[in-house]
């Protein structure tokens, strides 16, 4: 059997696919996780894909005690860590639950793998870190300011890490700055399960596209982009999950940041008529008012991730809505679609 892996929110959307890719690695995942915006639904079909039995533990990391009792119970190689809040506008509503939550969960999971000697980490932080982007496509030593609360956990957990790695030369960190992920599992069973209305462009699509929605709203029209819509840079989460297992093969001593990105854009309006492709009929949108904060393009230069961890994308955005819809349709309500 291959070495145990902790994977913090791993019945969550990226953790879940990254789970799937380790057991099919050989790994053994370990999963922990509150479900405050996740499924134990996700946890039981997770081993019915890898026919893995795969330890979960329904724990609020803020509770030191609790997940201290996680790593006695096992021998954790490396950690991936993605648990944490992540709603931009409500990080904004709600700044000090976001930093409470993601500061205090990650100090204790770093603390206990100090105690119990467990010193490889892959960190999942965000392009939020960017803040307004001082350069497109983005590089790792672009400027670094986050514009809101949820933004700042991220960067605040990324200086954390490089001091922590510093102080012991025993430590070895992945800093993975994700861009936009899109898609899922090509089985359909596993994908995004947003509680209340999403707050990203591709649940909200695909909402619209089983009828819970009744269009998308695009956020501006007149940005300086192609058509007048922003544009982003859309990764599959098979392929952001594939880099999590590049960077755990591939830590070395001290702390790295990776941009996991296509360095490609797609304009919301390309995303929209690509939904309507793989779902078959034309989905319903307006332009409204931009948003707050929000930019024209952000795109990242994936070049390092690409030279260092020997890692690359591989699919486009028409398998992103493929296996969006895939997942959406058999599942219209989410997980609470195959609840018993």
């Amino acid at each position: 059997m291959g070495s145990e892996i902790l994977v913090t929110g791993g019945a969550g959307y990226i953790g879940s696919h990254t789970v799937v890719k380790l057991a099919e690695a050989g790994f053994r995942p370990v999963v922990v996780d509150d479900y405050s915006n996740s499924s134990p639904k996700a946890v039981e079909i997770l081993q019915e894909l890898t026919d893995t039995e795969i330890p979960a533990y329904p724990i609020d990391m803020t509770d030191a005690e609790a997940l201290g009792e996680v790593f006695a119970a096992h021998d954790f190689e490396a950690v991936i860590h993605f648990a944490g809040f992540k709603a931009v506008g409500e990080s904004v509503e709600q700044p000090l639950s976001y930093y409470q939550n993601n500061l205090v969960s990650t100090l204790n999971l770093l603390q206990l793998m100090e105690q119990h000697n467990c010193f490889k980490l892959v960190f999942s932080s965000s392009a939020t870190v960017y803040g307004i982007p001082s350069e497109i496509p983005l590089t790792e030593s672009a400027d670094l300011g986050a514009i809101n609360p949820y933004g700042q956990t991220k960067l605040m957990i990324e200086h954390i890490c490089r001091d922590t790695a510093a102080s012991n030369e025993s430590w070895q960190i992945s800093l993975l700055r994700y861009f936009n992920p899109v898609g899922a599992h090509p089985s359909g069973r596993i994908g995004e399960d947003p509680k209340g209305i999403p707050n990203n462009l591709v649940p909200f699509v695909m909402q619209v596209a089983v009828g819970r929605r009744e269009k998308v709203s695009v956020f501006g029209g007149d940005w300086d982009t192609g058509d007048g819509t922003g544009v982003r840079d859309y990764i599959h989460v098979q392929d952001l999950a594939a880099g999590h297992l590049a960077a755990l093969n591939h830590l070395q001593s001290g702390c790295e940041a990776y941009n996991l990105g296509t360095g490609q854009g797609s304009s919301v309006l390309e995303v929209v008529a690509a939904a309507s492709k793989a779902v078959g009929q034309d989905l319903a949108y307006e332009i409204v008012d931009r948003r707050p904060g929000d930019i024209a393009t952000s795109l990242a230069d994936p070049s390092k991730a690409t030279a260092q961890l020997d890692w690359k994308t591989e699919l486009t955005l028409d398998d992103m809505m493929r296996d969006s819809w895939a997942w959406q349709s058999a599942n219209p309500e989410g997980y609470s679609s195959s609840d018993s």
